[in-house]
């Protein structure tokens, strides 16, 4: 499972998409996305109630404590979301310790409101944690001792009976409709294969629940099976970080192939660079250089498995390797190309695209005085490992 987050947007489309489909009910959502590209006239043909309503915009951006930070602006009119918006889009802020430019806005009809209720569903090894509080809104935190906990194994059916300790202290007037509303919210989470749900606030409208602050991940391994149901739904990197030329490009080849190429720069002037086939190993890899003391040095995380073919393998080392030999300084590099035991992935034909690599990149390599260790296992491994060692003569050191 790997747990991606979404925007807001994202995340109450399809709230108000699914929600009718579960619970036989519409859920009155409106929101609508601003961005750069945005053709403001365009945006309210589609959605009207933008012109006739008084409207809340803050940031989408993947981070939090908007209100607290002055990025939530209220009850304005179109015009004057406008310029909230003209204000600051493209605009760097700083927001926990990351720097980076606002480029997504949502906006959303005012809601008055007196009551302020909090929400949220996390996904866990054997089921999920569901929490529930009648104190939300941003002072959340500061009312934490209000939450109530409960957990739901994986394949339990979540009953009344089941929800009853987080509503237990609600007015009996309200108590049945936030039941639902839980319990709907619940069988969304799971059908949508959501790994992290969070309203804080939802509030009730004519006493129906009603979100108004919502967070949401998606376990993204999951796609395959819910392409209809997500629709075109977006994954955004982490607010602050900004994909490099060589990171776009490995991340295109990883969205053409159904095998998985992942390849993040972390430290530019490392001289610890990795080639690793497979998630968890990668992962092995990485931590191991830090725990002997190399993290400062250690210039990538990159990971390959799934069985590329050879071509996007040779695509996907080029890139490593220009990346590893860059901007020579004399001292010694080191180009760590492992992994475990492969289960189906043809050693032979990853590493023959290693290999082509290699010998294109020869003098880039020697001029950065890289040494190489391999270290693999898996289907034609003797193939794949001697063959191609006795086909090029450089700094190759297998261990």
């Amino acid at each position: 499972m790997a747990r991606k987050k979404i925007r807001e947007y994202d995340s109450k489309r399809l709230l108000k998409e699914h929600y009718k489909r579960l619970a036989g009910a519409e859920l009155g959502i409106k929101s609508a996305q601003i961005t750069e590209s945005t053709d403001v006239n365009e945006l309210v043909e589609k959605e009207p109630w933008l012109s006739s309503e008084k409207l809340v915009v803050k940031p989408d951006m993947l981070f939090g404590k908007r209100g607290k930070s002055g990025l939530v602006a209220l009850n304005l009119d179109l015009a004057q979301v406008a310029v909230f918006v003209k204000e600051r889009l493209g605009k760097e802020v700083e927001m926990g310790g990351c720097k980076g430019p606002i480029t997504t806005f949502i906006v959303e009809p005012f809601v008055p409101h007196n009551e302020e209720f909090y929400l949220n569903i996390v996904s866990e090894r054997l089921g999920c944690s569901i929490s529930f509080s009648e104190c939300g809104g941003i002072e959340i935190e500061e009312n934490w001792d209000k939450v109530k906990t409960i957990f739901v194994p994986s394949g339990v059916s979540f009953t009344s009976e089941t929800c009853a300790p987080l509503i237990a202290t609600l007015p009996l007037e309200i108590k049945g409709e936030i039941e639902e509303f839980i319990k709907v919210i619940f069988a969304l989470f799971i059908d949508l294969d959501f790994t992290f749900l969070e309203m804080n606030p939802f509030t009730l409208v004519n006493g129906k629940p009603y979100p108004l602050d919502m967070r949401g991940e998606l376990d993204d391994t999951a796609a395959f099976k819910n392409f209809k149901k997500w629709g075109n739904i977006e994954f955004p990197l982490p607010f602050g970080r900004v994909m490099s030329s060589t990171e776009s490009f490995i991340h295109g080849l990883d969205e053409k192939t159904s095998a998985s190429l992942k390849f993040t720069v972390l430290n530019p002037k490392g001289r610890i660079w990795t080639m690793v086939a497979g998630g968890g190993a990668s992962v092995i890899y990485a931590d191991t250089v830090g725990d002997l003391g190399f993290a400062s040095e250690l210039g990538n995380y990159a990971e390959y498995s799934g069985a590329p073919n050879e071509e996007e393998v040779l695509q996907y080392a080029r890139v490593v390797i220009d990346c590893a030999t860059d901007d020579p300084d004399g001292r010694k590099r080191a180009l760590v190309i492992g992994g475990g035991i492969a289960n189906f992935t043809d050693v032979a034909a990853t590493f023959n695209g290693i290999i082509r690599a290699l010998k294109e990149k020869e003098s880039k390599l020697k001029a950065a005085r890289m040494h190489i260790y391999v270290r693999r296992g898996g289907p034609k491994l003797p193939k794949g490992t001697r063959e191609n060692a006795d086909s090029w003569r450089g700094n190759w050191h297998p261990y």
